[in-house]
């Protein structure tokens, strides 16, 4: 049967389909507003998430919050004096504090991204918060195991590269990416080299296979607009690596869980 004059065109009519499909899935701009990935960010911007990105971001982190509270108090009720009493408030602080930032930033450049102010203050504070969290990750280390006159000195010192990282958000924040990726990795090296100096060794392989998973996460770090969720695989492994690390610290360096139930 031909086409009749006066009637829409069968071409035409699955054209408007396709249009009102590509309406509907792009964004601004030619973004894929719905789509698993954008074009990648320009050398000055920032990259824009997709709407599953986005979601994505937020979750890979917001699931991990109440873990991190549970794992922060069982630390503190493990702990038998004061001091360890200290560290695991001083742990649990920077592993909290790191999900639940995370996760605001990542919910507020979602649903609040027209609130360029309140973004850009979150976006900051999800930035600095690493800094915080990489020192208080080394914090029962440096606490509680014994370092020699000058390694002792790196408790302080950590905690004053993280004033430094947090001074530089302030100052350079989104303008030298590289160089900011190259202070999170400093800080993140530089105590390891005392806490593997240390006599006793116990927990080091953990230490350093949870260091290596976040390494390998860089790569995804640094891949938005190559590799599709690209930033939620990267909260992944910042996921896996804070477990291992979790996990050495409550093995090896307070009371085991048979200890813990026979002193209930």
């Amino acid at each position: 049967m031909g086409w009749v004059w006066g009637e829409p065109h069968p071409h035409t009519q699955v054209e408007e389909c396709f249009l009102v499909f590509t309406i509907s899935t792009v964004g601004p701009k030619g973004s894929m507003k719905y789509g698993f990935m954008n074009h990648r960010a320009p050398a000055n911007g920032r990259y824009k998430p997709t709407c599953y990105e986005h979601a994505a971001n937020c979750y890979t982190h917001a699931f991990l919050i109440v873990p991190a509270i549970v794992g922060s108090a069982l630390l503190h009720r493990l702990s038998d004096d004061c001091w360890e009493k200290i560290t695991a408030w001083i742990y649990g602080m920077g592993l909290c504090a790191l999900f639940i930032v995370s996760t605001v930033f990542h919910i507020v450049s979602w649903k609040k991204s027209h609130l360029r102010t309140v973004e850009h203050c979150f976006h900051m504070c999800d930035r600095m918060v690493i800094y915080f969290f990489i020192a208080a990750s080394y914090a029962p280390w440096l606490n509680l195991r014994e370092l020699g006159p000058l390694a002792s000195h790196m408790r302080w010192f950590i905690w004053l590269m993280a004033a430094g990282g947090t001074i530089y958000v302030f100052l350079y924040h989104e303008k030298y990416k590289v160089v900011e990726l190259f202070f999170y990795l400093t800080m993140g090296f530089s105590p390891a080299l005392v806490v593997t100096s240390m006599n006793n060794t116990d927990g080091l392989h953990e230490l350093a296979c949870g260091g290596l998973i976040y390494c390998l996460g860089v790569v995804f770090f640094k891949s938005d607009g190559i590799i599709p969720f690209a930033h939620a695989i990267w909260h992944l492994f910042v996921a896996t690596a804070a477990a291992v690390h979790y996990y050495a610290i409550w093995k090896y360096l307070y009371r085991s869980p048979t200890d813990f139930m026979r002193h209930l």
